[in-house]
């Protein structure tokens, strides 16, 4: 093993009442059968595509007047999470910092492009990854943007952590380990190679 990918919403950090609150804002000009998007909202699509996500939220929309309004909510939760942050799950950087000096670290996550980068930006962990990757930036699934972050970096034995089936599907997919976050937003996902409790388990697991 000389690399781990990373997962983000649910496995780096929890951004879905920042997010839930500058959707319900940003809805509440717009005539829209949903107009509040709850926490709950939120971790029910935890991991799907955003156009996926617009389909489960603004169904009542022609898909172009859809896909424009998730722009718009994306575009104001990443204002918003750029001079904010969310919140990050503990001991989080700590454990960042002593897998780092041993393994390749780097993110993976099915998001719009600037989002991973909000990120870093606001909690200052950019020095922490050597690469990054979303299909808002690629236009890959997860899977491909796995498979690309391997050979752009020339990783020999990588292991993905998630938390949701999703994630482990990818995984399995990309041909790499994968490490379950359970305490993350997945339930009840099966085949994992490992499973942590909390983010620090990670240097008991691998250090």
């Amino acid at each position: 093993m000389d690399s781990i990918i990373f997962d983000l919403d649910g496995t780096l950090w929890d951004s879905r009442e920042a997010i839930s609150k500058c959707w319900t804002e940003l809805l509440s000009s717009y005539d829209v059968r949903k107009k509040v998007i709850t926490v709950e909202d939120m971790t029910s699509v935890m991991g799907l595509l955003l156009p996926e996500i617009g389909d489960v939220f603004f169904e009542d929309l022609e898909k172009d007047k859809r896909d424009t309004l998730i722009n718009e909510c994306c575009n104001a939760e990443q204002k918003y999470l750029h001079d904010n942050g969310a919140k990050l799950f503990d001991k989080l950087e700590e454990t960042l910092e002593i897998l780092s000096k041993k393994y390749k670290l780097f993110i993976v996550s099915n998001c719009q492009d600037g989002y991973i980068e909000t990120f870093l930006h606001a909690h200052n962990l950019g020095k922490y990854f050597l690469d990054y990757e979303c299909p808002g930036r690629s236009g890959l699934k997860k899977a491909g943007n796995n498979k690309l972050i391997v050979k752009r970096n020339n990783l020999k034995s990588p292991i993905y952590v998630g938390d949701t089936q999703w994630d482990l599907n990818s995984a399995k997919e990309a041909g790499m380990p994968f490490v379950y976050a359970r305490y993350g937003f997945g339930k009840d996902v099966q085949g994992y190679d490992y499973v942590i409790e909390k983010f620090d388990d990670l240097i008991n697991l691998f250090i």
